[in-house]
């Protein structure tokens, strides 16, 4: 799963019932692979990426941010990033404490498997 604007990324898969189906598989041994937003929409819920990505291009979420919920923390892509940085910032700032977040650079990756959590890369 790629990224983009993660709010209408989960717009659009609940819109074609692709959100369904993608837990469905996971649950059933698939891998998932994904990047930016492709990553942040397997948490819970999407709300706190509202300082990174605009929430009102997916109107038919009508600000129901719940999202796949296949793991129980919330990641943060592009730390350090040229252009996003800030944006990381910000959310780490307000959401540290909050939820259980994990930031990450773009060389590094999460790998979950029996329910326990990696980081890995530089």
């Amino acid at each position: 799963m790629s990224g983009g604007n993660t709010f209408y990324l989960l717009q659009e898969l609940k819109r074609t019932g692709t959100d369904k189906l993608i837990i469905e598989h996971i649950k059933k041994g698939k891998i998932y692979v994904s990047t930016s937003a492709g990553s942040i929409i397997v948490s819970k819920n999407i709300e706190y990426v509202k300082f990174m990505d605009n929430p009102k291009v997916a109107p038919q979420l009508n600000n129901d941010f719940s999202s796949l919920g296949i793991i129980d923390f919330y990641i943060v892509p592009h730390k350090n990033h040229i252009f996003l940085n800030g944006m990381v910032k910000k959310i780490v700032k307000e959401y540290t404490g909050k939820i259980d977040l994990y930031s990450i650079n773009d060389k590094q990756a999460i790998i979950v498997k029996n329910n326990k959590m990696e980081i890995i890369g530089i």
